[in-house]
């Protein structure tokens, strides 16, 4: 098969298209798109810096760093990487208790940890975490940016700690403001209104505008107010970080700690935009690597630490973004802004970068997100996460909302799959799930609400059933059941209860053979397990029994389907068979309810035309009226009707004998005409041999019904033979030209 990969026009060979081309078409995408995620990058970068008391510089050389690096070594086309809100705090306290230079050499650490964790593969499984714990500890730094930069708007000081932030915050609320104070409401009244703003206006980014609107008031104001301050060029590209002296339990602590959440935040990024374009999935290990890469760098130039951050991550995307040039050009417009825009850049009053980062801020505690949790239920483990993060640190946080996960998933073992339901005068008791040590004193709870001396059903459908379950189920039965009661055990899937009467245990899955689901096993199969073990199961009719699972189990998940079946059939297919009880037309096809119209008889027979009115009306009926686009005729092995028409026909059944008179023709068939071959050979026996040419014959006497042959000429139907080898559970189609039936896993061209 060839795949056409170019252009619709593209005429030339497959394999030569030019390299140069290509690019070229990328970039009239990449390039403003770059331009789009460069406006909203500097002011963050900026602010980011400023929050966590890092160089404002190092914020841009951040930037570039991560734009470039994590760029062309990671696997992710459309990722943007740069300093990010999500690690102001941790950076904040790494330079409050080592500095700045020791910090970059943590920086640095966090990308050999990264690199590491990428070599050693372990990106899929750092997305165990629950999204509730990562939304809870993004919006804990969402909260803690935000309490902290009010009282940067605001005119003040941010204070040591977020308690302290918000004791303080009513005072500050309250109290004078100056010049600093109206510069960042205006920051952060831009930014809010800027979602309203017409389209073509909201073509400029919004932090873009709110900062530049900032600064301009300031100066045309004249406001004596604190600005960017940068040096001027770059700082010489021979700094080197200080190694970080004393604990180092909090150097290990710190270091891990970046490492995390960086690695965090940029696998989510790196997830959440693989959700909105095609192509391959991002290699989480080789973005990890990519990452690693780039705060080794960032951390070893004085830059801030480097994430996939999602804000400029989907800036990219949608500003229609086709490869990863558009983060590295991004890059580039960064550095030439430093290089020659850095007077423009100095004019930023800090003020407004503190605005924006209360905007950042306030838009991590993301009420979507939040919604999202509490629909699933986990809105505990969202809120330890963000309680902890704030109240103490953010690894507490993660800590607190892993423990909280785990508790809640211990209720939820033991609480939601053990249940008494009554029917009618009968009780059942419902276990599902994993029943173990931990669920027992739920369990004793909801069995001693049985009621005394009833007939009761202990309806087990569970995944594992350990030592202390087991005995817990086994001693109550003996109880109950001594007491006058009927303990019915109906276990459904693996048998673990099997033999609980006995005390012997179902141990591994491996112990016990393979248990065929009861929707497909014979409830003979059943019932001869029923009559083995009368003392642990037993006591009704075994189809009244299905009809019974049916109602409780089958009918509530098909209901919507026989809903939309109940005012008219529209099958696909006329299956024509043969009677005999090993022969499930619906299981050995994969159909349901209102895909097949069933016809069967004894020897899957169709009498020609003008011979029988029975099989004549349903075909006419499936073909004429219902318009069925298929007839198949199924026969199968150890066909009695083949073996009667042999000469081994049962003495004194005259139906039996006039009907099968509609089956000589396939013995004069089988005279007249060479093998029918099945997998290339012959059956070994003889009755089977007739039942593939029986199959032949009745697709034959099909196209004496002038239905049939009409929609056959109209190219509206068609004709399949099919043969079930019983013993060997095989499926095989008729290939008429080559006389053969092959198996249905490589089924023929129709």
């Amino acid at each position: 098969m060839i795949d056409i990969v170019g252009d619709e026009h593209d005429t030339g060979p497959p394999g030569r298209r030019n390299p140069a081309s290509t690019l070229l078409k990328n970039l009239r995408h990449d390039v403003p798109a770059s331009v789009v995620v460069f406006l909203v990058a500097v002011p963050l970068s900026l602010g980011v810096a400023h929050a966590a008391g890092a160089p404002l510089l190092a914020g841009l050389v951040s930037a570039v760093v991560g734009g470039i690096v994590a760029s062309l070594f990671g696997a992710s086309a459309l990722q943007v990487s740069g300093p990010s809100a999500a690690l102001t705090i941790v950076i904040a306290e790494s330079i409050a208790t080592f500095g700045w230079a020791a910090t970059c050499a943590i920086t640095a650490g966090a990308g050999l940890v990264q690199i590491l964790f990428g070599l050693c593969r372990v990106a899929r499984a750092s997305l165990v975490i629950s999204p509730a714990i990562v939304h809870g500890l993004l919006a804990g730094i969402g909260l803690i940016l935000v309490l902290g930069q009010l009282h940067v708007v605001l005119g003040g000081v941010a204070r040591g700690s977020t308690i302290e932030n918000v004791l303080a915050l009513p005072g500050r609320i309250v109290g004078h403001h100056d010049q600093a104070a109206l510069i960042g409401v205006v920051t952060v009244g831009v930014l809010l209104a800027w979602t309203r703003m017409p389209r073509s206006v909201r073509r400029v980014p919004g932090p873009l505008a709110a900062v530049a609107l900032a600064t301009g008031l300031s100066a045309a104001a004249g406001m004596d107010l604190p600005r960017v301050d940068l040096p001027n060029g770059l700082p010489g590209l021979g700094f080197v970080p200080e190694v970080p002296s004393g604990s180092w339990a909090a150097i290990i602590g710190a270091v891990l700690s970046i490492a995390l959440i960086a690695s965090l935040e940029s696998l989510l990024s790196a997830v959440a935009i693989d959700k909105l374009r095609d192509g391959q999935r991002t290699d989480l290990n080789r973005e990890l690597v990519g990452q690693g890469l780039a705060n080794v760098a960032a951390g070893s130039l004085g830059g801030f630490p480097v994430t996939g951050v999602v804000v400029r991550t989907m800036t990219n995307f949608e500003a229609g973004a086709r490869t990863r040039m558009s983060a590295i050009l991004h890059s580039v417009w960064i550095l030439g802004c430093c290089l020659f825009l850095a007077g423009a850049l100095r004019l930023i009053p800090l003020a407004a970068l503190a605005g924006l980062l209360v905007y950042v801020g306030a838009k991590l505690v993301n009420l979507t997100n939040l919604r999202e949790v509490r629909r699933h239920g986990d809105l505990p483990v969202y809120l330890a996460t963000l309680l902890g993060a704030v109240a103490v640190n953010l690894l507490t946080g993660v800590a607190a909302g892993i423990a909280v996960a785990l508790a809640l998933m211990l209720r939820r073992m033991l609480f939601s799959g053990i249940h008494v339901e009554q029917d009618g005068s009968r009780t059942r008791v419902v276990i599902e799930g994993a029943l173990t040590f931990l669920s027992v004193p739920r369990l004793t709870t909801v069995l001693a609400e049985v009621p005394e001396r009833a007939e009761v059903t202990l309806e087990l459908f569970v995944d594992y059933l350990d030592h202390a379950a087991f005995d817990c189920l086994r001693g109550w039965q003996r109880a109950y059941e001594r007491a006058g009661g009927t303990v019915i055990v109906d276990e459904i899937g693996h048998p673990w209860f099997e033999r609980g009467k006995a005390g012997v245990p179902t141990v591994r899955r491996g112990v016990a053979s393979r248990v065929v689901p009861r929707w497909l096993a014979p409830w003979s199969q059943w019932q001869a397990e029923h009559l083995e073990l009368p003392s642990q199961r037993g006591g009704s009719v075994p189809l009244c029994r299905g009809a019974s699972e049916f109602q409780r189990r089958t009918a509530p998940l098909l209901r919507s389907t026989w809903d939309g079946l109940a005012n008219g059939q529209q099958p696909h297919t006329l299956f024509i068979t043969c009677g005999d009880a090993r022969i499930v037309p619906n299981l050995i096809t994969t159909s349901g309810p209102g895909d097949l119209f069933t016809v069967r008889n004894i020897g899957n027979l169709v009498p020609r035309a003008e011979a029988d009115f029975s099989v004549g009306a349903a075909i006419e009926y499936a073909v004429g009226l219902l318009r069925v686009r298929e007839v198949v005729v199924c026969g199968h092995s150890g066909c009695g009707a083949m073996k009667a028409l042999l000469g081994d026909a049962p003495a004194g059944l005259a139906h039996l004998g006039g009907w099968l008179r509609h089956g000589e023709a396939t013995m004069r068939r089988r005279e007249s005409e060479g093998p029918v071959l099945l997998d290339g050979a012959w059956p070994s026996h003889e009755g089977d041999r007739l039942a593939l040419h029986n199959v032949v014959q009745q697709l034959e006497n099909l196209r004496s019904y002038p239905v049939v042959d009409a929609a056959l000429a109209r190219g509206e139907l068609r004709l399949t033979g099919m043969y079930f080898d019983v013993g060997k559970a095989n499926v095989y189609l008729l290939d008429e030209a080559l006389r053969s039936f092959t198996s249905a896993a490589a089924p023929v061209k129709s």
